[in-house]
């Protein structure tokens, strides 16, 4: 039995990708090791895609642009009246996000400290938090940001029956913990179909 054909990439998250393999930025987990940041990935994307197509007339902010392929997932989908600002500590990686997204109006590429200008730029219908949030206090201020039924969205998680026996993850993963401590969030986790990676998302209620 043969694996089944992947799907087609949105044009500008292939270029996106393309983008990155220039810039020598990991498109997987594996490749980036444990002291880099990696890309996207496309089963985080297509979530993603999924819930900023619902962002009707709304806001999206990411942190952490990398290589602008998480943006591009975003881009993809949200509705004309969507606008999307989304910041990168790393100036060259910003640069080249901002050229790549420089054809799209309803973009804002920022270079800086995304736990600083992101949250005042709210509030949001979705957040994409990718850029290393651990801090309860960040990650509170993150939640203030969104709209009574805005998402926040958080990947790079093991999936705990992916996890080797022993793993001081099984039950003390932070950004677990992050999501299931916020009172304001109603959370789950969704586990991609390769079954080795997943993402916490929330939605405000308080």
């Amino acid at each position: 039995m043969t694996s089944p054909e992947p799907e087609p990439l949105p044009p500008l998250v292939a270029a996106a990708q393309a983008v990155a393999g220039q810039l020598g930025f990991p498109l997987t987990r594996e490749d980036a090791g444990p002291a880099w940041a990696s890309a996207c990935l496309p089963g985080v994307g297509r979530f993603l895609a999924i819930l900023a197509a619902g962002c009707v007339g709304g806001r999206i902010g990411e942190l952490g642009t990398g290589a602008g392929i998480g943006a591009a997932w975003l881009a993809s989908a949200m509705p004309a009246d969507c606008t999307l600002v989304t910041v990168e500590i790393d100036e060259a990686l910003a640069v080249a996000a901002r050229e790549l997204l420089a054809g799209d109006g309803r973009i804002e590429v920022i270079n800086g400290d995304a736990l600083a200008l992101v949250p005042e730029r709210g509030p949001f219908d979705l957040l994409f938090a990718d850029s290393g949030v651990r801090g309860p206090a960040d990650f509170a201020a993150l939640v203030g940001a969104l709209r009574p039924g805005g998402r926040i969205v958080m990947d790079d998680v093991t999936p705990e029956l992916a996890l080797p026996a022993g793993s001081p993850l099984r039950g003390q993963d932070v950004k677990r913990r992050l999501f299931d401590q916020e009172p304001r969030l109603l959370a789950t986790e969704v586990v991609l179909p390769d079954l080795r990676n997943s993402l916490l998302v929330g939605t405000r209620i308080g």
